[in-house]
């Protein structure tokens, strides 16, 4: 799994290995450097990067100018965990910061944070436990003792993939069944089916 960062970030590409490593590629003075570490000793199934605004940055009037972009970004293993990573500027190193609450008891075969930039920031992961999970932060800096789980959706088989909408609001699930679902959140938090794609 490869993930390009958002291009406020720079030209900078997330790269997840089953040797257990991620590599962050980043182009800049005419060249590319290179950063790898171990993110998860079972090996990395999947890579997702975070906007670059800010929680709430869209509602405030400064549209969120204050708060410098970060370079962060979640990950999904082959131990059962979904990893929030930030960069160090002081160490020049990505740390992890977080490790979801509540998570998954099979591996997690992918990842992906939601483009909004609304009041909060939501991350979804789908596993072969037949779950996928949502987790929320409504932190202006992503605090790591901010995350909480949402809510978790139960499937009759193993999932594969989860992806966002542009727009940050409907998320879509495929899986081993052959059909991919799409979900939304409801004014009171609850989240419904909202589409089964069977074709």
């Amino acid at each position: 799994m490869v993930s390009w960062a958002p291009p406020e970030l720079g030209c900078l590409l997330a790269c997840a290995s089953s040797d257990g490593n991620v590599s962050v590629l980043e182009f800049r003075d005419n060249q590319w450097a290179h950063v790898i570490f171990p993110a998860h000793p079972m090996g990395v199934n999947a890579v997702s990067w975070a906007p670059a605004g800010a929680p709430g940055a869209i509602a405030r009037k400064d549209g969120g100018a204050g708060t410098p972009p970060a370079r962060r970004f979640v990950t999904g293993g082959s131990d059962n965990a979904v990893k929030i990573w930030d960069f160090n500027t002081a160490s020049q190193a990505y740390e992890n910061t977080a490790v979801l609450p509540q998570g998954h008891s099979d591996w997690v075969r992918d990842v992906t944070w939601s483009p909004t930039l609304l009041s909060k920031t939501y991350i979804a992961s789908a596993s072969q436990d037949k779950t996928v999970k949502i987790w929320t932060n409504a932190s202006p800096d992503m605090a790591p003792g901010s995350w909480t789980l949402a809510k978790t959706l139960e499937f009759d088989a193993v999932l594969w993939r989860v992806s966002w909408s542009l727009s940050g609001n409907i998320l879509a699930v495929s899986g081993g069944d052959n059909k991919v679902t799409l979900w939304k959140e409801d004014l009171k938090g609850n989240w419904e089916l909202v589409r089964e794609v069977t074709e």
